[in-house]
């Protein structure tokens, strides 16, 4: 009997300039007084010069708080929150990365004051309501313009999400334009951050869905075809526009059949050594995937055939090619591909798996269990 449930986003504007757009939508929320929640390099990058002047216009007064940093901790949650508060927003738009858009997902949630941060960790614990919560991601990445989940850092070792269908935003705006200053290196890290989530999506343990399994398997399509010439094509807006698409159906694919051990792995790289988290995720896909073969080779071999047409042989043999394949792209784009690349020792390496154990919400959904010395092993292998 076939029985799963699906969430998204209500509205998706896929538009090359839309966010010029972006007060007007707002207003269309029910706005009159709005908090743009981002960081530092959107501001430097002036990505939001276009998206200014129709809140002007319109009469809309606009507040942005730009003090988002990758991985956000609870500091910066807590923050954001109580200039929300003073400001009396009642409409909350975030506008950048992933770490902001889930930064602002969850300011819309608590700036209410109805529930507090250590209250709603874990799934379906934030009950809401919410403020009108509108999106735009500035990378092709992360999906979170369309995922029930906001992931936060707590301590040094330690990330914590909070998923819920409340933290689903109003409008998702997808805006190629935004993308087009990206530099090589976050193109190529957040992308292979995209696929990886539609990879693990499509392979998940729990909560597997045909639905999510389609859009896993075109978000793969789009970004398989687009990435070598988004890096290297920076100024190729029809690449970027499916990279950025590619990433919101990947987005959509994993909220519904949650990620898992690549994720799991990659948190404690971040929390610990603050390594971007796409970057984390491709320090640690092909040996993650390699260790689930014996189990996953034939959604693996299924997956190959989208991302390397034409593999040949047994679904071992393709699937092996395939995460060989993947485990040479990082250094076909420019970025690092060994954990000693980024400051990691063996020294390291216990601790960082002891870190992965605590990820419990993800490693139950990999498609071999992992365990504490499979984590440790695991990391050895990309060290």
């Amino acid at each position: 009997m076939m029985q799963f449930d699906f969430h998204s986003t209500r509205s998706i504007l896929v538009q090359r300039g839309g966010s010029n757009q972006l007060a007007k939508i707002a207003r269309e929320q029910g706005a009159s007084n709005v908090l743009i929640v981002t960081d530092p390099g959107v501001l430097a990058a002036r990505l939001l010069e276009k998206s200014l002047p129709q809140f002007k216009e319109l009469n809309i007064p606009v507040h942005i708080f730009s003090e988002v940093q990758a991985d956000p901790p609870v500091s910066i949650i807590e923050t954001a929150v109580k200039v929300a508060q003073e400001y009396k927003a009642d409409c909350i738009v975030g506008f950048g990365g992933g770490s902001s858009m889930d930064v602002a997902k969850l300011v819309a949630l608590l700036s209410l004051g109805k529930e507090a941060l250590a209250d709603i960790y874990g799934i379906s614990n934030a009950k809401g309501p919410r403020l009108p919560l509108i999106l735009v991601p500035t990378t092709a990445g992360t999906g979170s313009e369309v995922t029930k989940s906001s992931v936060v850092t707590v301590s040094e070792s330690e990330k914590k999400g909070v998923l819920s269908p409340h933290l689903l935003p109003d409008v998702a705006l997808l805006d190629a334009e935004l993308t087009l200053g990206l530099p090589a290196h976050v193109t190529a890290a957040t992308g292979i951050d995209a696929m990886v989530h539609a990879i693990e999506a499509f392979t998940t343990k729990h909560l597997k869905n045909p639905m999510a399994d389609c859009l896993a398997k075109e978000a793969l399509r789009l970004l398989s075809n687009n990435l070598h010439r988004a890096v290297f094509v920076g100024g190729d807006i029809e690449a970027r526009e499916n990279m950025l698409l590619g990433a919101c159906l990947g987005g959509m694919a994993f909220t519904n059949a949650p990620v898992a051990g690549v994720h799991a792995l990659a948190y404690p790289i971040g929390a610990r050594f603050h390594v971007p988290h796409g970057l984390s995720n491709s320090l640690v896909l092909a040996p993650v995937m390699r260790f689930n073969l014996e189990v996953a080779h034939v959604m693996y071999a299924d997956l190959g055939q989208i991302i390397r047409p034409g593999l040949q042989g047994s679904t071992m043999k393709q699937a092996s090619q395939l995460v060989d394949y993947l485990g040479s792209l990082a250094g076909e784009l420019g970025l690092p591909t060994r954990l000693r690349d980024v400051g990691i020792a063996e020294k390291d390496i216990d601790q960082l798996a002891i870190d992965a154990m605590l990820q419990t919400r993800l490693l139950m959904n990999s498609p071999r269990e992992i365990k504490l010395e499979d984590a440790a092993a695991i990391y050895r292998e990309a060290l």
